[in-house]
């Protein structure tokens, strides 16, 4: 039987990897926007993970014809009423390195006492036709004072998960897994992913 592609609607690839990771063993080709011919940029133009994730998902599911998985995932910082939030991946500006967006949130949050943040993600999973599915996932944790760890990308050197003792950038991809956003929001995911497989087969 021909195994199903399913593209992974991003060109980021620290989150491919991870992403692979968490559907290894699946009876699914997982493809990349870099395995096609280019497709115009989606404007990540929604107020909400949810949002940005469905257009993102639907945006290239249409365009390439093949079931897309996209999600949006941010930081979310208490004492900053929720930011950098839908911008965490453009905190600084919109050609922002990782760098520049921890430098900045750094800088938001000098001298200030309550450092609690939490990751949230979410999936979506879109047809060519338009049918959607979501799943989400928040993890709780504390912003440092500096970066500590080389793994990762994004927040992760500054987002210490304190039943580890350990910042996201400091475990390895099995741990971070087993514990992160966006490994939550797969598992919801890939529990369902029979059910998944059929819909897709059925959508085709």
């Amino acid at each position: 039987m021909k195994r199903i592609s399913v593209v992974i609607a991003t060109r980021n690839r620290g989150k491919v990897e991870e992403i692979r990771g968490l559907l290894h063993g699946y009876d699914v080709e997982i493809k990349t926007l870099d395995d096609f011919n280019p497709i115009p940029e989606v404007i990540e133009n929604g107020k909400s993970f949810e949002s940005n994730a469905l257009l993102k998902a639907s945006f290239t599911a249409k365009a390439l014809g093949l079931p897309a998985i996209a999600d949006d995932s941010g930081l979310v910082v208490d004492a900053l009423n929720g930011a950098p939030g839908v911008y965490s991946a453009r905190y600084a500006g919109d050609k922002a390195t990782d760098a520049e967006n921890n430098l900045k949130l750094l800088k938001e949050l000098k001298g200030v006492e309550n450092r609690d943040a939490r990751f949230e993600t979410v999936v979506a999973i879109a047809m060519p036709k338009g049918d959607t599915l979501t799943y989400t996932g928040k993890v709780e944790g504390v912003i440092l004072e500096a970066p500590d760890g080389n793994m990762g990308f994004g927040y992760d050197p500054l987002f210490y998960y304190p039943r580890f003792s350990k910042t996201f950038a400091q475990m390895t991809n099995e741990e971070k897994n087993k514990i992160s956003h966006r490994g939550m929001a797969f598992r919801k995911l890939t529990k369902d992913f029979d059910r998944i497989m059929v819909w897709i087969k059925e959508g085709r």
